[in-house]
This record gives structure tokens, sequence and C-alpha cells, in this order.
């Protein structure tokens, strides 16, 4: 399955009693569309994701990058303390590409372009 959005916040590494290590990371895909009477809604949509391969990528992720995720969809089900049940889905990606970088520097994107930005028009010389 495949998934691009926006990260919502920078991520956070978790390390488990067995020393593995997880980035934990949200992104948030945006939908447009007119509704019967012509009104056009936004929705957000937010979904959690977790990848176990690498913590080195969370240096990397950071709030407002757009990214391109790999993987599947987990359900964790349980009964909290209050006895109710609880239900939460997480995408657990296993390949993730950085569309656009959120490098800010003094509160702006760096250039004001975006990384990708940057290396596309570095290269347009090239003579291959």
């Amino acid at each position: 399955m495949e998934i691009t959005g926006r990260l919502t916040a920078d991520t956070t590494v978790q390390q488990l009693e067995d020393e593995r290590k997880v980035v934990n990371f949200t992104v948030a895909i945006n939908d447009r569309f007119k509704t019967q009477a012509g009104e056009v809604k936004d929705v957000a949509t937010f979904i959690r994701c977790a990848y176990w391969i690498s913590s080195k990528v969370a240096e990397w992720l950071n709030k407002g990058a757009i990214v391109q995720l790999y993987g599947r969809i987990g359900v964790d089900a349980y009964v909290n303390g209050n006895g109710e049940a609880v239900g939460n889905l997480t995408f657990h990606t296993n390949n993730i590409k950085l569309v656009a970088s959120a490098n800010k520097k003094n509160g702006q994107q760096q250039n004001g372009k975006s990384e990708l930005e940057v290396t596309v028009e570095e290269t347009e010389d090239l003579p291959f």
C-alpha cells in the first residue's frame, strides 16, 4: 500500500526493552471534493505511522516534510483501564521516500525552495 502526506510533527524514536527502536510519526493526507450542492469540502485524514528498519531516518523527517510511504496497515485493539475497548490503526512503513524537505532557516524555507527543487535545478545542465 502507498500513501503520500505531510508530517504533522517531528518524529519520535522509542527504544523498546529488547533494544529495538521504532520511529513514530503522523502524516496528514488532504482531500478536497465537491458535494452535490456544489459546496467544496476539505477533509484531512491523520495516519499514525511506525518505521522499524532504522532509527537514523528520524533526523530527516521533520514537521512539514512531504513523504511517500510504502507498507501495510496494522490494527491494535485492547481494553483500557476503564474497561473500554480501544482500537488504533497504524501504518507500518517499510520504505520512505522524502518528496519535499521541510528545512527551515529562521522560520523560512532555505533559499525559498524545497530540497527537491534545489536538486533538480542544480542538475539541469548535466550532459546526460
